[in-house]
């Protein structure tokens, strides 16, 4: 023991913020690398017009992710967010390497892939939850939303390393280019594994379990004020004492009391709209979107997404900027304004002219990525990890990462069959239209969290919540 926690000494804040948010490039690599090995798969495979098998190998990591999401959340609050992120590590670098060697067995294979994308979906659902909890219960508050944002950082950063891998190997032949792409999500799974090893605890769930003295020495890597740590602990034990003393159980019918409703339903629908909103439709398919619109090949138009990869990890740069200086609501409102607006846009130009320059829709899904990646990108992880009390986070933040990922999950499953049956344009004026809806339950619906301790965000719930309940007009 004395071993272990000489060792536990050594560790730096920026190693536990950096290793703390790594799960992010797990994330991001896998939504990322499809988009590059789809053409080459669909050309090896022969799913040229298999819209259907086509959408389920994109989607099926997402829909394991629901699930993922739901099951690590709730283990976690058993067995803490860093174990889960060592099992997540694991889980992703087996199936990820069993895609790559995926068996040529005709139409077979594609089920074959669809399985193991699934259960490796597992994992990608797993770290969207335990991510930001983890580094929402490191952070301090002042400084938590720009902490928590390199999650948004690593996913991004993880997106865009895979549209260099996938740009770096389409000249190989076609087999070896999407089985290498697959596979090498491996490497950062491994990476994850061996960081996490060093990583402690969170402070919140040890002090949970009882551990005080571990749960001080935690936050004493991380806060640098002794007397910031005796209160952010003494209201840490607040919280926990008042729970006890209600003698709570936490069950899935918790989420949705009286208590917690307002906050689990604000969390949860932020969760939801950011992927109903469209954002993965771009990121999946954006070279066959540039196909569609131009003719050219899709295996040909490889720069797109590393476009895309450049807009959103500058965009994640702006975000940790202008974290802590705007208010969340006010970020996400503006951004989902105009990403709507995005979308809609070229529907009516195509409306009024009807000879517009095809490539004037891939012009405005740049402004929409420029704007998704520093609202709703960032901030919807933000919300995630900060928005639900102590007593509910694991299973809150893995319904929040379970919608989120249905919402992908749909999008990448039927996206390419509405563009088979309709015009780009107005499957794009849908996803516009939901942009407007999720705005408007931002406005109605979202409390502000930015500056608020974890524990104030929980009372400014309750008593809102109560304020509902004596004035349901309101």
């Amino acid at each position: 023991m004395n071993v272990m926690a000489k060792a536990e000494k050594k560790i730096s804040s920026a190693f536990i913020y950096f290793f703390g948010s790594f799960g992010g490039i797990l994330f991001g690599y896998d939504i990322g690398v499809m988009t590059g090995a789809l053409p080459f798969l669909q050309a090896d495979w022969h799913l040229e017009n298999a819209a259907s098998l086509v959408g389920w190998i994109t989607s099926a990591v997402m829909f394991g992710a629901i699930f993922g999401g739901a099951l690590a959340g709730q283990l976690s609050d058993k067995f803490g967010r860093r174990k889960m992120i060592l099992m997540s590590a694991i889980v992703f670098m087996v199936f990820s390497v069993l895609s790559g060697v995926s068996p040529d067995m005709g139409e077979a294979s594609a089920y074959y892939l669809i399985i193991v994308r699934m259960l490796l979906g597992l994992a990608v659902g797993a770290a969207s939850a335990l991510v930001p909890a983890y580094m929402s219960e490191m952070a301090p508050a002042k400084a938590r939303g720009r902490l928590s944002g390199l999650n948004q950082t690593m996913i991004v950063s993880g997106m865009l390393l895979s549209y260099v891998v996938d740009f770096l190997l389409k000249d190989l032949p076609g087999e070896w280019a999407w089985r290498l792409m697959l596979g090498l999500a491996a490497v950062p799974a491994l990476i994850l594994f061996l960081g996490v090893l060093r990583l402690p605890e969170s402070p919140r769930f040890l002090l949970r379990k009882g551990d005080e003295a571990q749960a001080r020495k935690v936050l004493s890597y991380i806060r640098k004020n002794p007397a910031e740590i005796d209160q952010e602990l003494a209201s840490i034990k607040e919280t926990a004492k008042e729970e006890r003393q209600a003698n709570q159980k936490t069950s899935w019918s918790t989420l949705f009391s009286g208590k917690y409703r307002y906050l689990v339903i604000a969390g949860v629908g932020v969760a939801a709209f950011q992927q109903f909103q469209g954002a993965n439709a771009i990121f999946y398919y954006i070279p066959l979107i540039v196909q569609k619109a131009t003719g050219q090949a899709a295996s040909s138009n490889l720069m797109w997404p590393i476009v895309q990869g450049v807009i959103l990890v500058v965009g994640s740069l702006v975000y940790m900027w202008i974290a802590d200086k705007f208010n969340r609501r006010t970020l996400l409102m503006v951004g989902g304004a105009v990403m709507g607006l995005s979308f809609i846009l070229p529907a009516v130009i195509n409306w009024m002219m009807p000879n517009m320059n095809p490539m004037t829709i891939v012009v405005f899904l740049c402004i929409y990525v420029a704007f998704y990646s520093f609202t709703w990108a960032p901030l919807t992880w933000v919300l995630v990890g900060e928005i639900f009390p102590l007593a509910i986070r694991g299973r809150a933040s893995g319904l929040a990462s379970s919608f989120n990922w249905i919402g992908s999950w749909l999008v990448g499953l039927i996206f390419p069959i509405m563009t088979a049956s309709m015009p780009q344009e107005a499957v794009f004026a849908i996803f516009g239209i939901i942009c407007i809806l999720g705005v408007i339950f931002v406005k109605t619906c979202v409390p502000e969290t930015r500056g608020h301790t974890l524990e104030e965000i929980e009372e400014q719930g309750t008593n809102y919540g109560r304020v509902k309940a004596s004035n349901p007009e309101n």
